[in-house]
């Protein structure tokens, strides 16, 4: 789901950083505040496991492409708002370094992957937290919601940004950026993040309770 530099206009990389900055500022305040010997080592860990799994990128229609990102396993195991900023730091770290996705583009990846996952997949397993399947449906609605959040940056690019009726930026409108990454998302990688979620929460709060 990364998106690269060049895909959004100025106007929403401006629009899209005056959001995510004040959230980056709070969610480090509660990141710092939660880190101690104990937190630290697992916060660390399940944050180097979302830059792994998040390498995978399956190329899919529609100018982008898919894999797991992880934000739900964290923001289950500790809070949203430390999984949104152990994601975001995965996402620049991966612009920065690898050129997977882009710096202008950063913001709106984050709005989608991090805090979009993050939040959505804490609050669906609060709601059925008492059903086996829980985690599952935490990762795969974090899943779909951020592929939602980044079909949406992207399908408006062609609908407000023209020059002769040439698209300036990102050329697809949103009939084909929702099927292609939404429906990929509902039925594939939603698939996937679902499982790892679930299996890597049994395993770890199996662990814990040995």
């Amino acid at each position: 789901m990364h998106i690269p530099d060049g895909y959004l206009s100025p106007a929403t990389v401006v629009v899209s950083y005056l959001v995510v900055t004040p959230l980056w500022v709070y969610g480090f305040k509660r990141l710092k505040a939660a880190l101690n010997e104990e937190t630290l080592p697992l916060i660390g860990a399940l944050t180097a496991l979302s830059f792994v799994v998040m390498m995978f990128n399956i190329p899919i229609p529609g100018g982008t492409s898919g894999h797991a990102v992880g934000a739900a396993l964290i923001a289950i195991l500790f809070d949203p708002w430390i999984a949104a900023i152990a994601v975001s730091l995965v996402l620049f770290i991966q612009a920065a370094v690898f050129a997977d996705g882009g710096i202008s583009s950063l913001a709106v990846n984050s709005l989608g992957m991090a805090f979009g996952g993050a939040f959505s997949g804490y609050y669906l397993f609060k709601f059925f937290k008492k059903k086996s399947y829980a985690p599952f449906v935490a990762g795969w609605g974090a899943a779909v919601v951020s592929s939602v959040i980044i079909a949406l940056a992207l399908g408006i690019q062609p609908l407000f940004w023209t020059e002769g009726g040439k698209p300036l930026y990102f050329p697809f409108d949103l009939s084909i950026t929702f099927p292609a990454l939404v429906g990929e998302h509902m039925l594939i990688f939603g698939v996937v993040e679902g499982l790892f979620t679930l299996f890597a929460y049994r395993f770890l709060t199996k662990k814990e309770a040995a």
